[in-house]
């Protein structure tokens, strides 16, 4: 059947190399009356042989494969498995899983305690991230895990377990976390937090975003089907995966056709940031609306009757309830005027504001954690909720003056129009950030659009 193919194939050039006009006449005229168009024709004539066509026949022997197959069979293989840890897991079921069967292995992981505490501690350590190497017959050569020990730490650790000689090796490793950018963005089609899931956005993350944007818009009530969402945050990784989310650094929310961005801005020299919008404008109010998390009013601003005194008196301020120990913020960005001891307020705070016309009053603190001339920001933590001076139980006594003069704290926070700007040194900076900031929300807005289309 091959010598056939090749003789008709030999005939066939050697007809061409004789006719090369009828041929090219012929297909011309098929082209032509096919379709009615002009068509240039190539002469299919080939180049004058320079020597006469033979047939080559050559046998062809297979070298011998028993030497390849017996490299193959003494080759070693090294298998690289990864799985994550689960609150029931025991050594052989977690080997099992990363598809070894090595019991010298389980028995090793199971007697160190090492091991234990970072593998096998329960809902305490689930979810850890291991991955093994192995051989090709299923045995563990070592075994990686890593874990941060807090919410705020910059380290991670890293346990290493390593087959040595006849047995295995433990140790635990200590390394900086790696800060990342990542990006990411999706369309609302019920609820934001159906939208953010469905895009991977970490729940940290979209707390963030409700938190940047809830005095502009009510995420509850307030979104429609549509609105759409972009944001660019860090995350901390150690040895490339991502161990927690971090601050949101840019983000954009168009809800109802209208526009809100936000980027994350430190001033030099502050000593923490602030989201802003595009045009240099604090996203956050000058002032808190409380220097506790949690407390309630006990005493109002103006005349009242003194519960020590026993008579009528003006209250400078507003008292609120709290335990003894309860963390004071400072409401504002400032700078300390007074941190001490001072007649019936006990040990006390003076805060005086940015806009050098305010004054905050922190009274009956059990204890001081600035000192003069310290600069506080907006939610820092000056002092604890105590009794000292004159007062009948814990509580925080805060006073609002401006130019010296006291208001009611109440009403003035929660009137406040004023937002913080960036500062005039800082606007170069801002402008740099700014610029990159549209960049990535722009990128980050192609990955939704890529995903639908």
């Amino acid at each position: 059947m091959k010598q056939t193919l090749i003789s008709t194939g030999l005939a066939l050039a050697d007809f061409i190399h004789r006719h090369p006009k009828r041929l090219t006449a012929a297909l011309a005229a098929v082209l032509l009356g096919g379709t009615g168009g002009a068509f240039a024709v190539a002469s299919l004539a080939p180049a004058a042989p320079t020597a006469p066509l033979r047939l080559v026949s050559e046998a062809v022997q297979p070298s011998d494969l028993s030497a390849q197959a017996e490299a193959l069979d003494q080759h070693a293989f090294t298998l690289y498995r990864s799985d994550q840890t689960r609150a029931t897991d025991t050594p052989e079921a977690l080997l099992k899983r990363l598809g070894l069967a090595d019991p010298a292995a389980a028995a090793f992981l199971r007697k160190n305690e090492t091991t234990r505490q970072a593998l096998f501690g329960g809902r305490a350590v689930a979810g850890r991230s291991v991955t093994a190497e192995a051989t090709d017959g299923a045995e563990l050569q070592s075994l990686r895990t890593h874990w941060a020990e807090s919410a705020t730490d910059s380290h991670f650790k890293r346990l290493v377990v390593e087959r040595a000689g006849n047995g295995f090796s433990v140790r635990v490793e200590t390394a900086p976390l790696v800060v990342n950018q990542r990006l990411a963005s999706g369309t609302i089609r019920n609820a934001l937090f159906a939208a953010t899931d469905e895009a991977g956005l970490p729940d940290s993350v979209t707390r963030q975003l409700t938190e940047i944007f809830e005095a502009n818009i009510d995420f509850h009530r307030g979104l429609r089907r549509g609105d759409r969402f972009a944001v660019v945050y860090e995350t901390l990784e150690a040895d490339g995966e991502p161990v927690r989310a971090g601050r949101i650094l840019s983000a954009e929310v168009v809800n109802r056709g209208k526009t809100h961005q936000a980027l994350w801005f430190k001033e030099p020299g502050a000593s923490q940031g602030s989201y802003y919008t595009p045009d240099g404008q604090s996203l956050r109010r000058a002032y808190l609306l409380s220097a506790l998390k949690v407390s309630r009013i006990t005493s109002g601003f103006g005349m009242r009757n003194h519960p020590v005194y026993g008579y009528s008196r003006s209250h400078a301020g507003v008292d609120y309830a709290a335990p003894t120990g309860t963390p004071v913020h400072t409401i504002g960005d400032g700078t300390v005027e007074f941190a001490g001891v001072q007649s019936g307020y006990g040990k006390v705070v003076y805060i005086k504001h940015r806009n050098k016309k305010d004054t905050t009053v922190y009274a009956h603190l059990s204890q001081i954690g600035v000192k003069a001339g310290d600069p506080v920001s907006q939610g820092q933590v000056i002092g604890e909720v105590g009794q000292t001076g004159v007062a009948t139980g814990p509580h925080l006594h805060l006073e609002f003056r401006v130019n010296n003069e006291p208001v009611d704290p109440t009403e003035m926070l929660a009137e406040q129009r004023e937002h913080v700007p960036v500062s005039p040194a800082a606007k170069a900076a801002f402008a740099r950030l700014k610029t990159d900031m549209r960049t990535q929300l722009t990128a980050a807005g192609q990955i939704a659009l890529s995903n639908f289309e």
